[in-house]
Order: C-alpha cells, then structure tokens, then sequence
C-alpha cells in the first residue's frame, strides 16, 4: 500500500507537482517567529524520548486529548512519558480533518523515517523506534535544526530575559544557523493581570533603571530594545487583547501607572487607555530601531479559570475572540502613520471573521519603496490548518497582493516542527495549481514557481533583511 506521507502528499494535480518539486522543496527556512527555547539550543539538548520532544509543550496536542476526554494526568500531569505518548496515540485516529494527524506522519516520515500510521494499537512499537532514533548524534536539538534547512530562527523573548542562551549561540562558530531574540512585549501593558508587579521588578533589575515613574518605566524598555538590538533583534510581537484604542496622552497614562504601583484597581477603560500609550510608545520605538512589529489580534485568553489554577497559561484554554478590534487597530496604524513612525507591521487575525476587513486595511498604509509594508500574516493559530491556509491565501489575493507574502511560519516550540513550512509549501502549491486547472491563471511556471519561491523564503528574506 502506498504510504500516506508520500513524495506527491497534498499535491492533487500536475502543476501543483512541479511547482513544489522542481521549485520550492528544497528552499531554505526562515522561521521568524517560534516559541523555541534558546537555552536548548545553546545546550544542544537530547531529548531522552519521543515525549520528551512532542508533548512538553505542545497545547494543541494537549487540547485535542482532553476533548477525547484524557484525564490531566496523562496530559500535563504525573504520569510517565510512555504512558503520555500511549494516550496521545490513542488520540490521534481521532484526529483526521485535523492538522495535527498530518503534522503528526509528517514528523515521524522525516525525523524518524517511520511510514506507519500511529494509533493506540501500535503506539508501543513505535514510542521504541522513535526513542532509538533519538539517540543518534543526528537528533540532537542543533543537528533537527540543520537537518530541516533552517536558516534564520526567531524567538520570542520577554524584555526582562536576560538573552545568555543567545549570547552563548551567538559565540558558538560551530553553528551557522543564525538564532535571533524576537522582543514579545505582552507583559509591558497587562497592568491588571496577576504578577505584573513581580514582573516589573525583574526588568527594573536587568535594565539597572529603578522603575518609580511612567518616564523611567519607559526609559527601561528603552534600554531593553537597544540590548536585543545589540543581540540582533529584528522584530517585535504585540499581543492586542483589548479591542479598543485610546490615544492616551503621557500625562494621564502616568497617573494611570502610579496607580498601579501603589496596588490600587485600575479600571476597563484605564487599561484600555495605558494599553493605548503603551503599545503607541513600543511602535516609535520599533520603527526608530527599524524592527519589523507583529501584531496579534482576536486572541480570548484562560477562559477556564478552575484548570487556569491548575496548570497556568498557555497550556490550552485559549478561543477566538469575537469583538471587533479593526477599528481599534486602524486608530493604532494611523497613529503611528501620521508620524511617520509606522514600522513594517505583520498582522495575525485570529478570527477568520475578520479576515477580507484585515487585509483591506493593510492597504490603507502602503511604504514608499517597501513591498507589502504592512502584511495580512499567515494563517495562525486556530487557521494554520489546509482549509485556513487556503482562505487566508485566497483572501489576500483577492483584496491585495499574494506575490508581496512573506509566507510561513512555524509558532511552535517543537524542533520537529519545521515540517509545517513543506506543509504550507504543498498547500500554496496545490492552491495556485488548482487555480491553473480552473483556468483562472495562466499556466507559466516561470510566473508561477518565481511567485511561489518568493512566497516560501525570499519574500522573507528581503522584507527582515536576513
């Protein structure tokens, strides 16, 4: 029988094969946006099994097994790695129409040269040839990264981080693939979340600036910027999670800020206000650096208190949000604009709802010389699936230009996750192949591979400047 994971998986029709064989297979990755560990780099960690490597971190594999109905044990709890490995496997047949089924064969045909399809009866069989595989000199957490023709990886790093994992990478002349800090700057504005106070005294300790003021909270971030700056940072990420913008003047934030530092409750509307400033003051400072700005918008977070006290944040418990944030982020956009301090800006639109609203925006703030300035981003999170891809792609093209795409990323904190970008290389292709059959484009495969080879790496290249 023909192995599922085959030479030709995704690829429906005859353009669509030539375009990724004879185009874009063997393009070199940049990931310029992953949850990667830098420490594990640096060290070059050995993962003593397959667990150890899939699911320590994974929350998309940890949702679908608690949708099985998994008990938390077997997830994020005490039980073993075998025993781990053997729960998600009985998960996965469950799994097909979803992305993780794909992501899943893909991993163990590549890393593992395993054709079998994981289920509960063979997991045992399988949970031991990958754990010999592991042990090779070629498994290694730097040798999966050469391996998979990584090129550049981004991570995202909080401004209080310390960077050494990047420094000790970045002295290391063994390894040619370059690691850069990507600043995520969530924390800088989560005035009434729990632990925004600890979270401050660390950065007042890092920066060497005693934070007593919205001016030297400020001066601190600054003095942040300009160390990953030093460290090769080339982008930002900006998580809005309130809807709203408010063009809050310094005066009024920094009382807002006071009010934080003396423990005192800040209202909806303040934090939307400080939010506001905040987000307003990083942007200057981004396009002052020349960094590229991520934004991610349509994000509802923890919306599960009772497991949010058992097993913290990111681990599941996230939706799409469904309030409008195209106005709120228009008002942002043009706040900046109107200063000429617009940095290259990436938007990630979680709700597909919004996608036709979010792309005909980016159009609004064109750069003089500058491709597709501000990008409608890959199809993220609950998207990154065939049918999200698509649609996203589809979307773009229609209202804007899909030849201006910078393309894939992988947002994961796997190193076996680099297989998503042949998974979004096979999906483009199959898509401008299909388009081809219907006959809405023509069938020029010098027009159609150089469009797909900018998409899947020099698009990306040229707008970072890597």
């Amino acid at each position: 029988m023909k192995p599922f994971i085959h030479e030709d998986f995704l690829l429906q029709n005859k353009t669509a094969v030539r375009l990724y064989h004879d185009y874009v297979e063997g393009l070199p990755i940049i990931d310029y946006h992953c949850h990667i560990n830098p420490k594990e780099i640096a060290d070059n960690r050995k993962f003593n099994n397959i667990t150890e490597l899939w699911l320590g971190s994974d929350h998309y594999k940890w949702r679908a097994m608690r949708v099985l109905g998994i008990e938390e044990t077997y997830i994020t709890g005490q039980a073993d790695g075998k025993e781990k490995f053997l729960k998600w496997a009985e998960t996965l047949p469950n799994c097909l129409g979803n992305p993780l089924y794909h992501w899943t064969h893909l991993e163990l045909k590549r890393y593992f040269g395993i054709d079998q399809l994981l289920s509960g009866e063979n997991a045992g069989e399988i949970w031991e040839k990958c754990n010999a595989r592991l042990n090779a000199d070629d498994m290694s957490a730097r040798e999966l990264v050469k391996r998979s023709n990584v090129e550049v990886i981004c991570t995202t790093d909080d401004p209080a981080d310390s960077l050494e994992y990047h420094q000790a990478i970045a002295k290391d002349s063994t390894f040619a693939v370059k690691v850069f800090p990507a600043m995520t700057v969530n924390r800088c504005y989560q005035i009434n979340q729990a632990g925004f106070l600890d979270w401050l005294s660390q950065l007042d300790k890092i920066s060497g600036i005693p934070i007593n003021s919205l001016d030297s909270y400020k001066q601190a971030l600054l003095d942040r910027i300009q160390h990953f700056d030093e460290m090769g940072c080339k982008l930002s990420d900006v998580g809005l999670e309130t809807p709203g913008f408010d063009e809050t003047a310094d005066e009024e934030a920094a009382g807002i800020f006071l009010k934080v530092l003396e423990g005192k409750d800040v209202t909806a509307e303040e934090t939307t206000q400080f939010t506001s400033n905040m987000i307003l003051f990083l942007g200057k400072a981004f396009a002052n650096r020349h960094w590229v700005m991520q934004l991610r918008i349509g994000a509802m977070r923890n919306n599960n208190d009772r497991m949010f006290g058992r097993v913290g944040p990111d681990t599941g418990f996230d939706a799409i949000s469904d309030e409008n944030y195209v106005k709120g982020l228009a008002k942002f956009l043009n706040a900046l604009e109107k200063g000429g301090q617009l940095p290259k800006t990436i938007i990630y639109c979680l709700n597909p709802r919004d996608n036709e609203a979010v792309v005909a925006l980016t159009g609004c703030f064109p750069g003089s010389g500058t491709a597709g300035k501000v990008q409608f981003g890959s199809a993220w999170w609950f998207n990154d699936h065939k049918d999200g891809m698509e649609k996203q792609m589809t979307v773009l093209a229609n209202q804007a230009l899909l030849g201006s795409f910078i393309g894939m990323t992988t947002d994961s904190r796997s190193f076996t996750a680099y297989t998503r970008h042949e998974y979004f290389r096979r999906i483009l292709c199959n898509l401008l192949g299909k388009w081809v059959e219907s006959g809405e484009v023509p069938q020029d495969m010098d027009l159609l591979g150089n469009m797909a080879r900018n998409i899947c790496y020099f698009n990306a290249r040229k707008f970072f400047g890597f």
